[in-house]
């Protein structure tokens, strides 16, 4: 896993070729960025946090430790995604990455978005997600194109180490999210 700093998490990923997607080394990023994903009790991962400048990312939240208030969200696998905001509507979202260990930071991040990509079996993807799960298909896309979540803090007096999260920021951002996940169900 790569970690800031590494100028490969800098660089944006160049799509994958249709032709290739079928290919053994191309369905191993796959799985390779699943099983790192789980190992690591992430909510998603980008092929670029694990070196390899493809456009490809994963994302599942199924009874996630790290993220016990995410609502679900089954092993969806975006190969070039991209996503469209739906809505000028914007919530605060504290967010943190396993290529930024033990920091975290809120991050503005739109409330309604559609994703459109292909899946590892080159079938077309066209979906939309709303609430806190849309904040996790964003960032997952960002590192895609070399954005880290520390690049869309809103204030730099909102980075915290997750020890702090925990004992000062939590309950808040807790009562935030809930009524996100409330409203959209997502």
């Amino acid at each position: 896993m790569l970690e800031v700093g590494d100028p490969r998490l800098r660089r944006p990923a160049v799509a994958v070729n249709e032709a290739t997607l079928a290919d053994s080394s191309t369905q191993e990023v796959i799985d390779d960025l699943v099983a790192t994903m789980r190992l690591a009790h992430g909510a998603g991962l980008a092929a670029t946090q694990i070196g390899v400048g493809l456009r490809i990312c994963v994302i599942e939240v199924d009874n996630n430790p790290r993220y016990p208030y995410k609502p679900a969200i089954p092993l969806t696998i975006l190969v070039n995604p991209v996503v469209t905001f739906l809505t000028d509507e914007r919530f605060e979202n504290n967010e943190g990455c396993l290529s930024v260990p033990g920091l975290r930071g809120n991050v503005l991040r739109s409330t309604e978005i559609r994703v459109t990509a292909i899946d590892r079996l080159g079938t077309p993807l066209d979906f939309e997600v709303r609430g806190l799960s849309a904040g996790t298909f964003q960032h997952e896309c960002d590192h895609l194109d070399g954005i880290l979540f520390v690049d869309r803090v809103t204030s730099p007096d909102t980075l915290t180490t997750w020890d702090n999260f925990e004992r000062y920021h939590r309950p808040a951002y807790l009562e935030r999210v809930a009524r996100l996940v409330e409203r959209y169900g997502q």
